[in-house]
């Protein structure tokens, strides 16, 4: 006999208004199935732990403190660890019990002086990066935080031999899978933005930088990695600079979205890291790019998820309340260009379907990819103040997207593809899942070509994980 399950209005919502709880290594029961064997490494996620001081509330769910988890599996079983990064603001803002810093969408009380000598708090809430010695946590406005690869102690700020004041390192890195490269940016805003790029060590050591100036400060969250190319698309949108810096407006109140400028496309060189072409096409709005790569003919096809307008920054600023009402739509897309122009062949639209946080396997990255698997939800009709709610493959050979249904009132986190060390034709996608249902969190692991299958582990954390960003694996 089956029981109906009654949904939980914003079901979501509870690890949004709940602060998260750190907890120190636990070993972590398997409630379904075994850890694969070919399995053996760490899974980091990094998203935003905290959303209030003292019963404030930050004003956008970027703003929240980053928490860390990290998960072990080993031949003894799974353990994890969860703790918040140690950031100069946060440990202000601890003692002091109430919110000292502005952020992307948050205005605290004071003077526009104080705002300005105070500056925004690094908030390290947004995606990790592991080196062999150290575990980066990233957030696009300013430099890294460097923790303990197991026990997540902050260690402090982290300038990779390169970063000198002011300048920045994003979130969203490129590791090339063949030389260890790791490519990244950063943008200083101001009258003209300059677009900072860096090439990296394997062990993270920046060893080239190059700097481009562009027209007025967007938001690029995100790059691509394509082969001999790196390519930045900078979306019509543009920061009313003066309103953030007298104190009057949030960055995210101050950016306009300006249709008639179009995205412009910038081309470089990833020997190099100079400029090869820069062009305009038509406006939308991306946060994310699944992957690139350059055809036999020469062209570069590059992959995203696109939005029309900028809803989405109105929809996330939603979720910090625990409850949305806007609707921001988006779908998979296909970008074909000419590098030494930048000039757009073609757009194709791949997937009609709701979705976010696209990757592709590791291996892949920078080079055709038949799979990108993301985040979706279970239903396209019932989509309306819920949150991402399944994870999802979509097959480019045969135009066919696999969803993996977690359930009523559940939600999985970024999907991470892990390469089993043992077979090479074996996969596994492993993403933490939160249970509106119970409110508890847990680690589910899937077979990589079966994601419409049960998962063939299921692992109970220790506590409530609240919704993450971004997340990554470093293989044992």
């Amino acid at each position: 006999m089956t029981t109906a399950i009654t949904p939980i209005q914003n079901a979501w919502s509870k690890p949004i208004l709940q602060t998260a709880k750190e907890f120190s290594y636990t070993p972590i029961p398997s409630i379904q199935g075994k850890i694969p064997q070919g399995l053996r490494g760490t899974l980091y996620q990094n998203g935003p732990g905290r959303m209030e001081r003292n019963g404030i509330r930050m004003g956008h769910w970027f703003d929240g403190d980053g928490a860390i988890l990290a998960v072990n599996f080993t031949d003894a079983g799974g353990s994890a660890v969860y703790r918040y990064v140690q950031t100069k603001g946060y440990k202000e803002e601890a003692i002091a019990n109430q919110l000292i810093y502005s952020n992307y969408g948050t205005l605290t009380p004071g003077s526009i002086l104080n705002k300005l000598f105070k500056g925004t708090k690094n908030s390290a809430n947004t995606s990790v990066l592991a080196l062999p010695d150290k575990l980066l946590a990233l957030w696009e406005g300013g430099k890294p935080h460097a923790l303990d690869l197991q026990t997540l102690e902050t260690f402090g700020e982290d300038d990779l031999n390169g970063l000198t004041d002011g300048l920045s390192y994003s979130a969203h890195y490129k590791r090339d899978a063949e030389t260890g490269e790791i490519f990244n940016f950063g943008i200083s805003p101001g009258l003209n933005a300059i677009l900072h790029i860096y090439k990296s060590t394997a062990s993270g050591k920046i060893i080239q930088k190059s700097y481009h100036k562009l027209d007025g400060v967007s938001l690029v969250h995100d790059f691509v990695f394509a082969g001999q190319y790196l390519l930045f698309f900078i979306p019509p949108l543009r920061l009313n600079l003066l309103s953030v810096m007298t104190g009057k407006s949030c960055y995210c109140d101050a950016f306009e979205w300006q249709p008639n400028r179009g995205t412009q496309i910038l081309v470089i060189d990833r020997e190099t890291l100079k400029l090869v072409s820069r062009s305009e096409t038509e406006p939308w709005f991306q946060w994310h790019f699944s992957n690139g790569y350059v055809d036999a003919s020469g062209t570069v096809i590059v992959d995203l998820v696109r939005y029309e307008d900028f809803q989405t920054n109105q929809f996330l600023r939603e979720v910090a309340t625990g409850k949305t009402s806007t609707l921001a739509k988006s779908h998979l897309s296909r970008v074909y260009l000419h590098p030494q122009t930048a000039k757009v062949i073609k757009i194709e639209k791949i997937c009609d379907r709701q979705c976010e946080f696209p990757t592709v396997p590791q291996q892949n990255v920078g080079k055709e990819s038949r799979y990108t698997y993301l985040s979706t939800f279970r239903s396209q009709s019932n989509i309306t103040g819920e949150l991402l709610n399944a994870i999802a493959r979509y097959d480019y050979e045969t135009d066919t997207l696999t969803i993996a249904n977690v359930g009523e009132n559940c939600y999985p986190s970024e999907p991470i593809y892990v390469q089993d060390r043992e077979n090479p034709l074996q996969a596994w996608v492993i993403t933490v899942v939160y249970d509106g249902n119970e409110d508890i969190s847990q680690v589910w692991i899937y077979d990589a070509d079966k994601l419409d299958e049960q998962p063939v582990c299921k692992l109970e954390l220790p506590g409530v994980i609240a919704h993450s960003f971004h997340g990554t694996w470093r293989q044992g």
